[in-house]
């Protein structure tokens, strides 16, 4: 299995999170709304009045494809990772769900398509921030912005795959902080999101290009900015290959977790 199979019963699943998603649609919009919008400015206008880029452009302009990369990642991290740790384990979601016709292979396919959902929900709430303050600081710069939302998907897909394929080992929520402590932190940091990777050391830089979050951000950077560049294809590539090997990990990881 190369690809992620979709069936009818997949649908089911992430319609039935989708479902619970609606009942507490209020709470869960708040921050993703608030935090980017503290970042952009905060960042952006505080920490940017001290920095200088050698290309000239003003810090919030460069920040703003990172954040549209990145804090989707968090949510889809998230709702692998946590959610779908209390749905595995406290909630028994998945033993219920198996006991039906739909199977395990239907299950995670569900939970990584919703986790990619939440990211482009993510996304779209942090685009229509960058939208509002482009008149005063013209952070949006190419209709080819709408290609973020797509581009946000596949990453879901990827950091979905990622999240979940960690809940398969943890034998705890509590857990799942050194996958974060470890992995995702140190990705954000280094990922191209706040600073180019060009500063980084030879080594430093080589070691970044493996991290996933760097070839979403150099996607999310073209189409903000509609500079477009060849090297977005192999970005492209690496995200749907690393996904597609993430996702055929998970489904082995979580057969031998839950299949007795």
């Amino acid at each position: 299995m190369t690809a992620i199979d979709v069936s009818y019963r997949t649908f089911k699943v992430w319609q039935r999170n989708r479902d619970v998603f609606m009942h507490m649609w209020k709470a869960e919009t708040t921050w993703p709304v608030f935090e980017p919008l503290v970042v952009l400015l905060g960042l952006g206008l505080g920490l940017g009045r001290f920095v200088e880029l050698e290309s000239g452009q003003d810090y919030i302009e460069f920040i703003t494809p990172g954040v549209v990369a990145a804090f989707p990642m968090w949510t889809s991290i998230a709702e692998g990772g946590w959610a779908s740790y209390n749905r595995m384990s406290y909630q028994k979601t998945y033993d219920a769900m198996i006991a039906t016709p739909v199977s395990l292979d239907d299950v995670i396919t569900g939970e990584v398509i919703w986790a990619a959902s939440r990211g482009v929900l993510s996304s779209f709430y942090i685009l229509i921030v960058a939208l509002a303050l482009t008149p005063f600081w013209g952070l949006v710069q190419s209709p080819l912005v709408v290609f973020t939302l797509p581009a946000a998907f596949l990453a879901g897909l990827m950091f979905g795959s990622m999240a979940l394929l960690a809940t398969s080992f943890v034998t705890s929520v509590s857990q799942l902080a050194y996958f974060v402590s470890l992995v995702i932190i140190p990705m954000f940091w280094v990922g191209g999101v706040f600073f180019p990777p060009e500063e980084l050391s030879g080594t430093v830089q080589t070691l970044s290009w493996f991290l996933p979050l760097r070839h979403v951000v150099n996607l999310q950077r073209g189409f903000v900015t509609g500079d477009l560049h060849p090297s977005m294809v192999v970005d492209g590539l690496w995200i749907a290959l690393v996904t597609a090997a993430l996702y055929r990990a998970v489904l082995w990881s979580m057969r031998r977790r839950l299949i007795k």
